[in-house]
């Protein structure tokens, strides 16, 4: 399996706590990639006049040239620049893109950030199309497949897209309300133990979840990520690099991405996924198996996008996620742990850096310092992404080095 080597890593992160006030002072975007950037640059202990790679996502202001716009205003000349559109499976993408990078020689230091607090309220009033995005809808523009054959029909917004999957998983395999609700009331004690998540307070039983509201059938509302404010940040170097930085280098050993469709009505089958390629091309580029993780932090937009990530990333067999979900603990402290800070379910969603959460907190464990949730060995991290409607999926594998 040709890929990567090994020889690029994590070094530092940046992480802001998941918040659901809206209040306060407000800041643009570009500023809050760069404090991200240089808090993640702190950490690594790099100086910023070292960084030649920069990886982004969207920027709210600037539709074009989004990279030289932040290089320009970090004040950084760069070697490689990339913007990532792969909705949540953005962030991994972004990781193993500048580990390739690295790996190439075009550069030793790049960093990666999205940041998702509010910025200054723009004073352009909003046209009708604009209002056709708050109702999940993203490729709202005339000629559009999307905007000719989905919107007019109202088949647009994630609630009833993810419905729709677990509706068809239920035809095939059959359904458990309870081993679904069991993963988020799971992750919830994982994010009581973090205290940068929005639910680090609220605690959940598997009964408080069925009894929260049906928002689509068979989904209640404590099965769904919950939107905040945050932003994470992350700085990848050469090994050599690595090496003189101050903590634990993770190691970015293999990565996979699948992307088969847009739109969940046009898939070959909605209840076998991308991921189960992506994982593939993981695992055998790093030279692990699914025995070695120590731990998954898997992209729970919804709970059964893990349950469909579980089977198709190959930890149990296609049909049998139920009964795994109900044959261990998912917590930090249990036999199978996943998604150790509470994932989105419990930290809470920060917009597009979402996905973002599960690589930090994966380098987290790597360089022990999760506090209280630290595992015992965190040698050996799986990372998945997931972007739109199950449709475009990412998969790291990162190593301690």
């Amino acid at each position: 399996m040709t890929g990567l080597t090994g020889d690029a890593a994590v070094v530092g992160f940046a992480e802001w706590s998941s918040e659901r006030k809206y209040g306060g002072p407000r800041s643009f975007q570009i500023e809050q990639w760069a404090q991200l950037a240089a808090e993640a640059l702190a950490d690594a202990g790099i100086d910023s006049t070292e960084v030649n790679g920069l990886v982004t996502s969207d920027l709210r202001e600037s539709k074009d040239f989004v990279p030289a716009t932040i290089a320009e205003y970090c004040g950084w000349e760069v070697n490689f620049a990339e913007r990532v559109d792969i909705g949540g499976a953005s962030p991994a993408g972004a990781v193993w893109r500048a580990a390739a990078a690295i790996e190439l020689g075009l550069c030793d230091v790049v960093v990666c950030a999205i940041p998702s607090r509010p910025r200054p309220r723009p004073t352009k009033p909003r046209g009708p199309r604009a209002d056709w995005s708050a109702m999940g809808a993203s490729s709202m523009e005339w000629g559009s497949p999307q905007a000719e054959f989905d919107i007019p029909h109202g088949n647009v917004a994630q609630n009833a897209g993810y419905a729709m999957i677990a509706n068809r998983y239920a035809a095939e395999f059959g359904w458990d309300e309870r081993a679904l609700a069991k993963i988020a009331a799971d992750q919830r004690r994982s994010a009581n133990a973090t205290p940068e998540a929005v639910f680090r307070e609220v605690p959940i039983t598997v009964d408080d979840v069925l009894a929260s509201k049906v928002v689509a059938d068979p989904i209640h509302v404590l099965e769904i990520v919950m939107p905040c404010n945050g932003g994470s940040a992350v700085v990848l170097a050469s090994k050599d690099r690595a090496a003189r930085c101050p903590h634990r280098p993770a190691f970015v050993t293999g990565f996979g991405e699948r992307l088969a469709y847009k739109t969940h009505s046009y898939a070959r089958d909605m209840i076998r996924t991308p991921i189960a390629h992506a994982a593939e091309q993981a695992f055998a580029m790093a030279g692990v198996s699914r025995a070695d993780v120590d731990a998954c932090q898997l992209y729970d937009c919804y709970t059964i996008t893990v349950l469909l990530t579980l089977e198709d990333a190959g930890f149990c067999g296609k049909g049998e996620g139920i009964g795994f979900v109900n044959d261990h603990d998912l917590s930090y402290a249990g036999d199978f742990p996943m998604n150790t800070n509470g994932g989105q379910l419990g930290f809470g969603q920060p917009g597009a850096a979402g996905g973002m959460i599960h690589i930090t907190e994966a380098v987290r464990q790597i360089q022990g310092r999760a506090g209280d949730r630290q595992l015992g060995r965190a040698d050996t991290m799986f990372v998945s992404g997931n972007g739109g409607i199950i449709s475009e999926q990412t998969a790291l594998v990162l190593q301690g080095g």
